[in-house]
Formats: C-alpha cells, structure tokens, sequence
C-alpha cells in the first residue's frame, strides 16, 4: 500500500508535534507499505530524520489557501497513493481518493477569532464559514475519521453528523523530553533557573486564544494577590494579538509586578519552568485533548484543571479541578493549593500514574491500524 501523509504543518505546534511523532514512529513500526510524506518546501530536510525509503514531495502550497483548494490535490494524484493521511482539517475538496482524517477539536465552530484577524469583518466571517465547509465535507468524505479524544469525536459527530462507528479515538503521546528545537546556552538557562527558584509561581503555557479563558484567571489571581501580594503567574506562549489584550487587562488592573509574559521560551527553559512551579494552570472552556497538562505531569507538576470533558477525560483523578465559568471556584482552588501544597503531593503522583497511559508509539499503532482497515473496507465495496 503507498500512504501519503500530509506534514506541511511538521513545524507548527500542536499539530506539528502530533504528525512529527505519527512519521518518526511509523517509520518504525511499518516495514511492509511504503510512504509518501508532503512538506513544505521551507522546511529543512534534515529536520525530518526521515529514513531513505520515504519519498519526500516538497511544496509551497500553504494550508488554509485558496491555492490548496485549487492545486494540491493535483498535487497529490499524481503519487497514484492508495491512501492519504491528512493530520489536519485542511483537505482540498475536489481530492476524490481514499482518505482519512484527523480532527483535533471544533474549538472555531464555537470561539470564532476574527477579532485577531486582519480581514475585515464580512470576509474573515465568509472565511469561517469557507472552513465549516470545507472540515465537515472532508468528515463525511473520509473513509475514516480519528479524533484525539472520546470528547472530541462526540463534538464531531453532533456537529458534522457522523456516525460513531466511522470515528475512532487514538489518544496523543507525552515526549520523554520536550526538546524539539534548538536549546538556548546552558548559561542562560541556569539564570532561568536562579531566578525561579526564588519565587513562588503558578504556570500557564499556550496560546491566549478566547476559549483558554485567560482573562478569568487573570481575575481569579487579582483575588489571590489580595491576599497575597508576592504571588506570581507566569504566562508562557508567543505574543499576538490576544497576548497583548491580555497585558492590557494586566496592566489596568496594576498586577504587572505579579503576572509575568515570557514570549516564546526554548524547550529547555520550559522544563524548567514545569519543575519548578508550584502548579501548571489549564483553565479553557474547551480542548481537544490539554497536552500542557500532560506535560506537567511528566515533569512532576501539579495541574489545576477546567472542570470540562475532554480534560477529565484525559486528567482523571490526577488534577485539582475548578469551575472554569467562575473566577470565584478558580479563586478559591488556586488558594487552597496555595495554602496547602503538601495535602495535593498525592496528585503529582497520581499524574506520574496517569501520564503513562499516553504514549505515542501506541497512537501510531492505532493509526497503522485504521490505515489497514481502510484498504480492507475499500476491497469489499
């Protein structure tokens, strides 16, 4: 069977993380088809560690274009693939073979972005509903539909109107270590390292997307720093446009020697924020799947949690959870683990427990799985 796989995001993150472990562990669970791996031409092949039996297809078609509804799928049919695998919602809809997709969550469909956008509105708004279009044509067109959690595929079949049986779930891993990119000097990280360990903080890493309700826990830590006037959060994640907004509130609300912004931090900086904090904070109204908190839990973190699905789902018993619709249940968790950190030293160990149900081998075995079962349903039509 030839495979193709659709990795021009191999370097974003989220889904860049989620196609980088699907390839590297493919690679070596599959000695029998052979794979066709499509990128985006800026990215440097050394950067792949891609085996010599990979095709590679290089292209500067970029996802969400017009460009991609209109050329890539010509693109792919001329590899004469019997499946493609597209790891994102971005499939050109006039690409007629077999296919199968994954969908990491409908956040848009219920916490549009267009107040970040740079389009004017009526045309941002024809673009959000370009994309309902387009990800519930390529549901029902697939042959196969993953989702990244039980929580997620319920989302889909409500509202792309699929049936359970076309969905299956294969959960995200947790890396062993989280570097993926070029670490900064040794040096530097050790000033991360004396500077945190002189200051208690809470952790908060991500986008500032509206569905991650920052602005909530910004009001819930307004309260905490009545009481306690040297508490620290720390925001890690990329300025834009929602980053900003959110120093603004920061600032007008005089909190800026207690909420701090890093930007964008090297992977191993981030380990060391992870170690170091007193707790990570997830608080969205909705997730796919809550990799961050995961994340904190491989590194013996404690994980203060949105009482929603798909983080239950994930978390179990292994986070303190809060009511992400009240700034006062936020309020009021945030204090108590504040207050008490040694009666929540059980939850890093039930997180140690927890993280090592996840892992990204078994995702790909998965994923082999419903590729295999795809050419099967196709030889019995």
């Amino acid at each position: 069977m030839r495979i193709g796989i659709d990795a021009r995001l191999w370097n974003e993150t989220g889904v860049g993380r989620y196609i980088r472990n699907l390839v590297w562990n493919l690679q070596e669970l599959d000695k029998v088809n052979t794979y066709v791996l499509f990128v985006d031409k800026r990215i440097k092949k050394q950067e792949l560690r891609i085996k010599m039996d990979w095709t590679v297809i290089e292209t500067d078609i970029r996802w969400h274009s017009v460009k991609e509804q209109l050329k890539f799928a010509k693109v792919l049919e001329k590899e004469h693939l019997d499946l493609v695998h597209f790891p994102y919602f971005s499939v050109p809809i006039l690409y007629n073979r077999p296919f199968v997709i994954t969908i990491h969550d409908l956040i848009i469909n219920h916490y549009p972005t267009g107040k970040a956008s740079t389009l004017p509105s009526p045309i941002y708004y024809i673009k959000l509903a370009g994309y309902k279009f387009v990800i519930k044509q390529a549901a029902q067109k697939a042959q196969h539909v993953i989702a990244v959690s039980e929580a997620t595929k319920s989302e889909i079949e409500k509202h792309l109107q699929i049936s359970s049986d076309k969905i299956s779930v294969t959960y995200e891993g947790v890396e062993p270590s989280l570097r993926a990119q070029q670490s900064k000097p040794q040096k530097e990280i050790a000033t991360v390292i004396s500077w945190l360990r002189n200051d208690d903080y809470f952790l908060y890493v991500g986008n500032a997307y509206p569905h991650k309700n920052l602005e909530r826990l910004i009001e819930a830590f307004k309260l905490i720093n009545n009481d306690y006037p040297d508490s620290k959060l720390v925001f890690i994640g990329k300025e834009d446009y929602f980053y900003k907004r959110l120093k603004e509130k920061v600032t007008s609300l005089g909190l800026e020697n207690n909420i701090l912004f890093t930007g964008f931090v090297s992977e191993d900086e981030l380990d060391v924020y992870y170690q170091n904090a007193i707790a990570t904070i997830v608080p969205s109204l909705m997730e796919g799947f809550g990799l961050p908190g995961l994340e904190a839990m491989k590194r013996n973190c404690l994980v203060i949690s949105s009482d929603i699905p798909s983080l239950r789902e994930i978390y179990h018993e292994a986070a303190v959870y809060f009511d992400p619709l009240a700034p006062a249940s936020m309020h009021a968790t945030i204090l108590e683990v504040l207050e008490n950190k040694k009666k929540f030293q059980s939850y890093k160990e039930k997180g140690q427990k927890r993280v090592a149900f996840f892992s990204w081998r078994k995702m790909a075995e998965q994923t082999l799985k419903i590729y295999e079962s795809c050419v099967g349903l196709r030889s019995n039509q």
